[in-house]
């Protein structure tokens, strides 16, 4: 590997129009070195901006590198250059599967496979999403319910998902008091698991809570059971330290309904 990326850079620097920076930014990413990859495929970008498969390879960089939106953004950008590009399908594909969204899933992998029915990861990709669409249609409608209600002071949101992107009860609005609860919760599933690759990766363990501070509030989000996840948005002037604690009586109230005890 260290060999083909060293004769792939020298054949790059030979000539820099050259398309061989496909090749070492999907070798740099392969081989972990995720900055580097960034910076061939950005430049190779520049060179060749309406280049299906240059969107496509900083794509997947940027999936390495946690940016889950500017990938989506990526692919959806080489599918307007070339819309039947099977890696940009199959990367939309699996983000809409991990954002809960499994018909779009389907969608994007069966169009993929039919541009190529040899395509071995996109078979054993939607045997997956295929297999997760059965369960949840055999599923009964999940029960959604005031989980957290008389909880009053400073809350301005608390939302209980699924590890799917369900909400299970709860709600949360944003800035314009609109409805979010359903947009965020697709997310948040995302950032779970985004939060346990990083967590693993460190050596660092389960991870525990995620903590967001801004100029408008603070966000907190824990896993009150192994198949939920739990958001509490609070008022800036709330301190971090008390969001905390406001965040594991939720959580707390979260478990004893997830296990259909009275709170």
């Amino acid at each position: 590997m260290a060999d083909d990326i060293k004769g792939l850079t020298a054949e790059l620097a030979r000539d820099p129009a050259s398309l061989v920076f496909l090749q070492l930014g999907e070798a740099l990413r392969v081989r972990g070195q995720v900055d580097a990859a960034a910076k061939v495929a950005l430049t190779g970008l520049q060179r060749h901006p309406d280049l299906a498969d240059a969107h496509d390879v900083y794509a997947r960089v940027l999936i390495d590198a946690g940016n889950v939106e500017a990938a989506h953004e990526a692919w959806r950008r080489t599918l307007q250059l070339e819309p039947r590009h099977v890696g940009a399908l199959k990367g939309i594909g699996f983000l809409f599967y991990r954002y809960g969204d499994l018909d779009a899933a389907l969608d994007h992998l069966e169009t993929a496979l039919s541009v190529d029915p040899t395509d071995g990861s996109v078979i054993q990709a939607l045997r997956r999403v295929r297999a997760a669409a059965e369960r949840a249609a055999a599923e009964p409608v999940e029960r959604t319910a005031d989980v957290f209600a008389g909880f009053e002071g400073s809350w301005e949101g608390i939302l209980l998902v699924d590890d799917r992107g369900r909400v299970l009860g709860g709600s949360l609005r944003n800035a314009r008091n609109e409805d979010a609860a359903e947009e965020v919760a697709a997310y948040l599933a995302g950032a779970s698991q985004e939060a346990q690759r990083t967590a693993r990766l460190l050596g660092l363990g389960a991870w525990r809570a995620i903590v967001a501070e801004g100029p408008q509030g603070h966000l907190y989000v824990s896993r009150p059971s192994e198949e939920a996840l739990l958001l509490v948005k609070c008022d800036r002037s709330i301190p971090p330290g008390r969001v905390a604690l406001m965040a594991e009586r939720a959580g707390a109230a979260a478990r004893a309904w997830l296990e259909g005890e009275p709170r």
